[in-house]
């Protein structure tokens, strides 16, 4: 029996999850489905929704994808009410994002693909936020998620990067050029050379624009490691870049912008 004043928490742990791809929900569901004590309230496949089953389910823990139609995780958490934010575990298959949902101070994140036993930990962690939410122990920690959104848009100041099954964290600085490859990137660090399953416009877009530079339609650019420019015919050039002496050659379309990030006036391209 418990004693006069103490609140009995209720045993069930109110899970809503949200991710635009069928089967990753599946898989979810039927993890979440294996679990004692868990309730799935609210299922969406889009920003939009999910914001709409926050509101209407009030779970305790979010499973919550970061590319998504219709508003992305980060978005979702910014449409939501503080008092209505639930305890938040990002599920991603971007490792970039990683760095973002710690940015914003999520409690934890999934990287696609896990397995069941990193779940089940990610669960658990949640699980004992949720305790300390429930006894008013963890306003702190969600304030920290507010204020940390903001963050969390801010340009990536590193990288995180598989390296011998382990996630290495590398200074943005220290990059001197990626190279698309389909849907992934070549991302080049001295000697380095690191391949993400990323695309180079969804990398642009969170890189510092005051730092890189899409050269080439395949090629972002670090422009403090630029350490020669020479003019090539028809508008291009050839960028010599770091310590290792690499050459990049700029594509004719991108000459106006090179020149102005490099302050190259015209009788540079002569």
């Amino acid at each position: 029996m418990m004693g006069g004043g103490e609140a009995v928490e209720p045993s069930v742990l109110r899970v809503a999850l949200a991710d635009d791809e069928p089967l990753a929900r599946s898989r979810l569901r039927a993890l979440l489905a294996a679990e004692p004590h868990v309730e799935l309230v609210s299922e969406a496949a889009s920003g939009a929704e999910a914001v709409r089953g926050v509101l209407q389910s009030s779970p305790d823990v979010l499973l919550l994808d970061v590319e998504m139609p219709a508003g992305d995780g980060f978005e979702v958490l910014r449409a939501l009410p503080p008092e209505s934010l639930p305890v938040v575990v990002f599920v991603t298959a971007w490792q970039q994002h990683a760095v973002r949902a710690f940015e914003a101070q999520a409690l934890d994140f999934l990287l696609k693909p896990y397995d069941k036993e990193r779940f089940r930990a990610a669960l658990a962690r949640a699980r004992q936020q949720v305790r300390l939410v429930r006894r008013g122990e963890a306003v702190a920690r969600q304030e920290a998620l507010l204020s940390g959104l903001a963050l969390a848009e801010a340009p990536l100041r590193r990288l995180p990067v598989k390296v011998d099954g382990r996630i290495r964290f590398v200074d943005c600085s220290a990059i001197s050029h990626v190279e698309s490859e389909a849907n992934y990137v070549r991302v080049h660090v001295g000697a380095e050379q690191h391949v993400l399953r990323e695309t180079l416009t969804h990398l642009e877009e969170r890189l510092d624009t005051r730092r890189f530079l899409r050269v080439h339609r395949s090629v972002l650019v670090n422009l403090d490691q630029v350490r020669e420019a020479e003019p090539l015919s028809q508008g291009e050039y050839l960028l010599v870049l770091g310590s290792s002496g690499t050459a990049v050659r700029t594509g004719r379309s991108h000459r106006a912008r090179v020149e102005a990030a490099l302050g190259l006036g015209s009788d540079s391209a002569r």
